[in-house]
């Protein structure tokens, strides 16, 4: 938000924001611009004018997580096996998505990277992690970030309805992981 809007556009974006929060905690990406006006008390024009797509909206709801999500790669940049840093931070992008209702829509490609604040964020942050982990051997060169994300979005939106989400997400990243051969 611009720091020469109007005190009261400022306060309006704020009110809109935490409503929002609230609102996809409950109802996730489906939740309505309609109702998180009624109940921030403005006009959904205001809503579309702070947020003029429901991709803005959820990236804006979702911005602290992916920051967390961005310094707990920084975090692991460098640190033991670079296979386990990556699935650490793989593992905490799963769980993330999982409990934050949105954020896997956040992150969902569905148009230009570069249009997509959240997954180019995560890109930038997850690069010298992945980068490690190809440079160890420890991952198939071909295998991008943007893959990684395509991953997550996939098993969390998949299981968001699942009476234990979290459960059936974390098995079937682990499951991709490991691949579909027997244990040796």
């Amino acid at each position: 938000m611009p720091e020469r809007q109007r005190a009261d556009a400022r306060r309006n974006y704020t009110r809109i924001l935490a409503v929002a929060e609230e609102e996809v905690a409950v109802h996730g990406a489906d939740a309505s611009l309609e109702q998180i006006a009624r109940t921030a008390g403005v006009g959904s024009a205001t809503v579309r004018r702070h947020f003029p797509t429901r991709r803005a909206l959820l990236e804006a709801v979702s911005r602290k997580r992916i920051e967390a999500l961005c310094v707990r790669a920084h975090e692991l940049t460098g640190k033991g096996d670079s296979r386990n840093a990556l699935l650490e931070w793989l593992d905490d992008v799963v769980a993330y998505s999982v409990s934050a209702r949105g954020l896997a829509a956040a992150l969902a490609y569905d148009g230009p990277v570069h249009e997509n604040s959240c997954s180019a964020a995560l890109e930038e942050a997850a690069g010298p992690l992945l980068h490690r982990a190809v440079q160890d051997g420890a991952l198939a060169t071909d295998v991008t970030v943007a893959d990684l994300i395509t991953l997550v979005v996939g098993i969390v939106l998949a299981t968001e309805h699942y009476p234990d989400p979290a459960a059936q997400a974390d098995r079937l990243f682990r499951l991709a992981v490991a691949g579909l051969s027997p244990q040796s």
